[in-house]
């Protein structure tokens, strides 16, 4: 029985991705560990938070501690995934104005989907990504369902024909806050 498929998705990035669906059995017991996990990823989010919020102050960024960006879930259902904001507010605008401005930045932004030396990075943000303190609150959709601790990467809507023809496979699991090999 062939459990996973190995699958590429745009120029570099390959993910490997449920073939046949499991026996409930497992489907109970993963759900289980996903909520195990993600009380205790919550619980330490509220220190972490608090540790944020008070950086972000001292550094004169009196902007939100959260962001939320739309993302592709489960049977292609959109949900908003949970951050910590590492950029500028209006960072959206700053891009597209910064990517008219200079064509390698939209050639370096349109192949990795980020650009290497992204002015739109906070101060502590940059601290954030690098850590990936960013993603901890992607511990709270452990418990409400919308992720698991395993699964592909959850790919943001403006992505989907990234995607590809692998679309309809990638969809038949939950994205996960830490990536199926090689996703």
């Amino acid at each position: 029985m062939k459990l996973v498929e190995n699958v590429i998705v745009g120029e570099s990035k390959s993910i490997i991705v449920p073939v046949k669906v499991l026996s409930k059995p497992y489907d109970v017991f993963k759900r289980v560990i996903d909520i195990i996990v993600g009380i205790i990823g919550t619980i330490l989010i509220i220190p972490t938070t608090i540790i944020i919020y008070i950086a972000n102050m001292l550094l004169g960024d009196n902007g939100p501690v959260f962001y939320r960006q739309k993302r592709i879930g489960k049977e292609g259902k959109i949900f908003y995934m949970l951050k910590y904001r590492s950029m500028v507010i209006g960072a959206d605008k700053k891009l597209k104005e910064c990517i008219e401005k200079d064509d390698s930045l939209k050639m370096e932004y349109e192949k990795y989907k980020k650009l290497k030396k992204d002015p739109r990075i906070t101060k502590l943000g940059n601290f954030l990504r690098k850590t990936s303190l960013d993603e901890l609150l992607q511990f709270i959709h452990l418990i409400d369902g919308k992720m698991s601790l395993i699964g592909p990467r959850p790919f943001l809507e403006t992505e989907r024909a990234d995607m590809g023809v692998y679309y309809n496979t990638i969809i038949q699991c939950k994205p996960g806050i830490t990536r199926i090999m090689g996703s």
